[in-house]
């Protein structure tokens, strides 16, 4: 099972989602949770190194974890997935690994990973993420 964190961030319909370099598929941004970190310390130190924006822990709010087959990992391997808001600060930029930051739809779904497919879904069921 790998273990992830990620942030959701809804704006009129769209979700914000990342691809790394070299990749095709998008996926919510944050990462692995780093030793002795807690959920928000290791949201806030990702989003920084992804996307160089602060998010504002007292703001951060769990939405779910969802689980599902890792993209481009061997079959059976699974990931689970811990979703939060949150309220940042700064400017959203593509930095390290992330090569383009892109607001999606239900429409690309398929551009996702399986877990960030269940995740539209779930959010396309609460009316957050438009058609």
């Amino acid at each position: 099972m790998i273990d992830k964190i990620a942030w959701l961030h809804l704006q009129n319909g769209s979700v914000l989602s990342a691809r790394s370099r070299g990749k095709d598929c998008f996926y919510f941004p944050g990462g692995k949770r780093e030793t002795g970190e807690t959920d928000t310390q290791a949201l806030v130190r990702e989003i920084k190194e992804e996307l160089t924006v602060t998010l504002d822990p007292t703001t951060l709010r769990y939405v779910g974890t969802f689980e599902a087959q890792a993209y481009g990992h061997a079959a059976g391997v699974m990931v689970r997935m811990t979703c939060y808001l949150a309220q940042y600060e700064g400017q959203l930029e593509p930095a390290a690994e992330i090569e383009e930051i892109a607001w999606l739809t239900y429409q690309d779904r398929h551009r996702v990973s399986a877990v960030d497919q269940i995740i539209f879904d779930w959010l396309r069921e609460r009316q957050l993420l438009a058609d």
